[in-house]
């Protein structure tokens, strides 16, 4: 738990971070909360983010996936395609986020898919849709990001917010 995979992103934004001196892939370890609780990011992009995270570790009294561990999934994935769409000037900072509970989970993986509602100068809207390893749908979310502009004493531009 905690090991990071690669994470796909396009190359053309690579480039554009690795030009700022800013390795890309190795910022989406989902910080240190997320690693703790195994996310792990598999593809990453403004137009879609996916990510998984274990139950197992994640689970409150009665055994069942803990609503707040998919609340961290939700604003992790939302988090990075905010930080992707607003590019290397901004920083995404969650200001909103809400999460419906559908069904509980004891155990496996559940997968989240992060995909834009609303995708402004100002702010950014995602869907996280959390599913179980039958392609139930575990937890329905949405967050909204501010972007703001990036600041000389912002210490890491490119990290996401989460």
């Amino acid at each position: 738990m905690g090991e990071q995979q690669h994470v796909k992103f396009p190359q053309e934004v690579i480039d554009e971070y690795a030009a700022l001196g800013v390795d890309l892939p190795a910022l989406f370890s989902a910080g240190h909360l997320g690693m703790r609780m195994g996310v792990q990011i598999l593809e990453a992009s403004a137009e879609r983010v996916v990510g998984t995270m274990p139950v197992e570790g994640n689970t409150q009294p009665y055994g069942l996936l803990h609503g707040g561990a998919s609340a961290v999934l939700a604003e992790t994935l939302g988090s990075v395609g905010s930080m992707l769409h607003g590019g290397v000037s901004k920083i995404a900072v969650g200001v909103d986020l809400n999460c419906t509970h559908h069904r509980g989970v004891r155990s496996g993986m559940v997968t989240g898919v992060a995909t834009p509602v609303h995708r402004g100068r100002s702010t950014a809207t995602y869907e996280i849709v959390i599913s179980d390893e039958q392609d139930r749908r575990v937890c329905s979310a949405r967050l909204t990001c501010l972007l703001r502009d990036v600041n000389p004493g912002d210490a890491a531009p490119a990290s996401p917010a989460g």
